[in-house]
């Protein structure tokens, strides 16, 4: 049955996230899913693979925990969404306020982009400025205009939107302070993830920092994917600074629809309504934002992650996982082609060409192959739930993949890939 056709019929784009789109994956990935359990999922058609995808890195603890599923069930007995704020929504954002040192206050909503533009608002009223700097290495923020109008994807967007974000790069401090001197005094807010593939050398993020306290910028650290993945508090501790405002998402909830902007009062508390007399923020307001069911999984998340050191067995796995790709990538001779990097707890694979260039249909070939050996990896997300067994069954599959990927190498790419390459989702064009 053709799920990708029914799917294009009725959903723009096949799905609601374009990194699920059938341009993403190679033609031997599954069309649709049914379930997942585990660090694996099923096939509408039967086929069962151990995941590195984990939801778009949403479930860090593994698919259908019970503990966490249960509670989220029970506040669905208790009513799932009331007429006013509910016991777990309080429970929830006292937790939050509580665990992370830079939280005063805290605002849920069901997605990241909401967040981080409800962020980018706060920014813009709190500073009476209109502009924003958001770092161009890391790869999304929000599906608002303020920051699609800074990819290659404009059409639909006005100029004025476009004008107001500007650019900056991560680990290049200098690239930051000349556009604050540049735009002096017009920037509201800088927005950027604490790490991505790198991680920040000589206090990047402690310079960043100081540049926004310097020039009455709002610093924004949108840690989706970063929170409860590098540090229960989030990476913002790790790296030793104090943002003005964060979001957080993903891991939050092992899957449910859980986000949230939080920060400090003075900010926060201008979305609020008891200052009598004061011009008020139309902060968020949406009829679903504290969903029991989210929040509940939301607190036996956490209860799980404490009590099981979830984020120190996400590294611990990594940096396993890591040494394993690349050690079985030398042994194929494949290594000047493939490279495993990154931060352990997050760690991510490239595939070069001859010249030492990014190659998508070496990446396709690789997913391709990983995926005919039961194993979907988009990108490596890691969860709980991954453990000794996934890396043997992921050795396994790397051992028949690089052999396919040296003959690629060896007779050319397209003797060996079935199907079209993999694209990026920011293009101008389809």
């Amino acid at each position: 049955m053709n799920y990708q056709g029914r799917l294009l019929k009725v959903i723009p784009g096949g799905a609601h996230t374009y990194s699920r789109g059938f341009d993403q994956y190679p033609i031997n990935a599954p069309h649709i899913l049914v379930s997942g359990k585990g660090a694996y999922i099923q096939a509408q058609d039967g086929r069962k693979f151990l995941d590195y995808g984990m939801a778009l890195r949403a479930v860090n603890i593994g698919y259908a925990e019970s503990e966490i599923d249960n509670a989220a069930i029970a506040q669905i007995h208790n009513g799932n969404n009331l007429t006013r704020a509910s016991m777990i929504e309080l429970e929830a954002a006292e937790l939050l306020v509580d665990m992370i040192d830079s939280i005063d206050m805290v605002k849920f909503t069901k997605n990241g982009s909401t967040s981080v533009s409800a962020a980018v608002k706060l920014a813009r009223a709190f500073t009476g400025r209109d502009m924003v700097a958001r770092c161009a290495e890391h790869p999304f923020f929000s599906y608002d205009d303020w920051f699609i109008g800074s990819t290659p994807v404009t059409r639909g967007i006005p100029q004025e939107t476009i004008d107001q974000t500007k650019l900056f790069h991560y680990n290049d401090i200098a690239s930051l302070e000349r556009l604050v001197d540049e735009f002096h005094g017009k920037f509201a807010c800088v927005v950027l993830e604490p790490a991505t593939t790198e991680e920040p050398k000589d206090d990047f993020l402690k310079k960043v920092e100081a540049i926004c306290r310097k020039n009455d910028i709002v610093f924004i650290l949108d840690e989706m994917i970063t929170g409860f993945r590098w540090h229960i508090k989030g990476a913002q501790h790790v790296y030793g600074v104090k943002p003005d405002l964060c979001t957080f998402g993903k891991a939050m909830a092992n899957g449910f629809s859980v986000s949230c902007i939080a920060g400090r009062r003075e900010i926060m508390e201008l979305g609020s309504i008891e200052f009598e007399g004061t011009e008020r923020v139309f902060l968020l307001s949406t009829t679903h934002g504290a969903e029991m069911s989210g929040l509940g999984a939301f607190v036996a998340a956490m209860k799980f992650m404490q009590r099981n050191k979830v984020v120190e067995h996400l590294w611990n796995y990594g940096n396993k996982l890591l040494a394993l790709m690349q050690r079985k990538a030398e042994e194929h001779g494949v290594g000047n082609s493939f490279k495993a990097g990154g931060i352990a707890c997050s760690p991510y694979y490239l595939t070069l060409d001859g010249t030492g260039a990014l190659s998508m249909e070496l990446r396709t070939l690789f997913s391709q192959e990983m995926i005919n050996n039961g194993v979907l990896m988009p990108w490596i997300a890691l969860s709980y739930r991954h453990g000794d067994a996934e890396l043997a069954t992921t050795e396994q599959a790397l051992d028949k993949t690089f052999a396919v990927y040296r003959k690629a190498l060896e007779e050319g790419v397209g003797k060996h890939l079935v199907g079209p390459a993999i694209k990026p989702v920011f293009r101008k064009y389809n």
